[in-house]
């Protein structure tokens, strides 16, 4: 792929430890529900040169404690893939203890983030994700089980600021996660509120790292070049970075990352439309490949095409007819019938993905009552199914 120079990168940041793991570059890929499966993760994993934490999509603890079969073929991970990582959803402190004693004694992973950070009104309503953390107690009895379940395997949790501005809970989470024995943690600098609307909140990153100086705290928001990586953290003093929308039809932004990270000025990936049109084959024979169907694999893979045509000339009606192949012959046919040599488009590292925010947060009756008690939530608040 073609490369483009830039100025030097400040490329101050260490190597980041997570327990026994050492994570360089700094760089981790966000769970992404529906986006972070396996043949995603070997895309942003060959592109990095094997550099950096992929972690899979969502996998619900209740899910993988009943060995639901969809939830297993998730959590399957390439021989390559190393460490291996797994984020878990739950809501019952006894359900994420089995989940997470499954895992290290199955050694069906070698690292387990927490979910705390999903804002969807489906998780929410069941106190689940980003509104969990509200609940200290409920918070700390999650956190202990995980930690105490995992034996020698690293936890980690990713959370938001909180509810909304009016109920900002990060600085307790942080505290909690220290006491409890995690490894370390990410923040997202958006509330349940906002969703993915608005500016990430760098301060309030800032804000945690100076609060839980005792172990990594990794920024996440708005991260949509390697320059915004070193940017996040130079000016927050965090430990890494967590890149999720930023990558969305653009996997070789982990080669950006790791270039910039390692002071490589010419390393830069700028591909043209035909390079970006290999990839999107490569993508859809990956999904293909993964659940066992080509068809059912690039029926998977339409909900990436218009992240991967991001800013090139395409046509609307070909747009359209790009999203509904349901055959690699035939979204080989229509990318070829495009004008292959076009650049790489200027403005398309921008943002990409949902950025709907000022949202009714959706929480289950009395939730705000108590930030303590959390009576009503057991094991029937736990979903069913894995990947959001």
């Amino acid at each position: 792929m073609s490369t483009l120079t830039t100025p030097a990168p400040d490329t101050t940041a260490a190597p980041l430890r997570i327990g026994p793991h050492t994570v360089a570059p700094p760089v981790v890929l966000a769970p992404m529900a529906g986006i972070t499966n396996a043949p995603f993760r070997t895309l942003c994993r060959e592109f990095s040169g094997g550099k950096g934490l992929f972690v899979s999509e969502m996998i619900t603890t209740r899910a993988l404690v009943e060995r639901n079969e969809k939830t297993m073929q998730l959590i399957h991970f390439d021989a390559t893939e190393t460490p291996r990582s797994i984020q878990l959803y739950g809501v019952d402190p006894v359900t994420v203890g089995k989940a997470v004693r499954m895992i290290a004694e199955e050694d069906l992973a070698d690292h387990i983030d927490l979910n705390f950070g999903c804002p969807v009104p489906k998780v929410t309503r069941k106190g689940g994700g980003s509104a969990l953390p509200y609940k200290r107690n409920l918070l700390r009895a999650i956190v202990r089980e995980a930690v105490s379940g995992a034996g020698g395997l690293p936890v980690t949790m990713k959370m938001r600021k909180g509810l909304d501005d009016d109920h900002l809970t990060y600085l307790d989470a942080g505290r909690i996660a220290v006491e409890e024995g995690v490894s370390a943690v990410a923040l997202h600098g958006r509330t349940t509120a906002q969703h993915y609307g608005g500016t990430a909140d760098w301060d309030a990153i800032a804000r945690l790292k100076e609060h839980v100086p005792e172990i990594p705290v990794l920024g996440n928001g708005d991260i949509w070049s390697a320059e915004d990586a070193l940017r996040m953290i130079r000016e927050t003093g965090c430990d890494g970075v967590v890149v999720g929308r930023g990558c969305l039809g653009r996997p070789w932004l982990f080669a950006d990352l790791v270039a910039a990270f390692e002071g490589r000025t010419d390393a830069f990936v700028r591909p043209t439309l035909r390079e970006v049109a290999d990839v999107m084959v490569r993508h859809a024979t990956l999904l293909g490949e993964w659940i066992g169907d080509e068809a059912r694999g690039v029926v998977d893979f339409r909900k990436h095409v218009a992240w991967y045509l991001k800013g090139f000339a395409v046509g609307s009606e070909m747009r359209k007819r790009l999203a509904i192949t349901s055959s690699l012959e035939a979204l080989r046919a229509g990318l070829d019938e495009l004008d292959l040599d076009q650049p790489w488009p200027a403005g398309a590292d921008g943002p990409r993905g949902r950025t709907s925010g000022n949202n009714r947060v959706v929480l289950p009756d009395g939730w705000l009552k108590d930030p303590y008690d959390c009576a009503g939530v057991g094991e029937d608040a736990e979903l069913d199914t894995s990947g959001g």
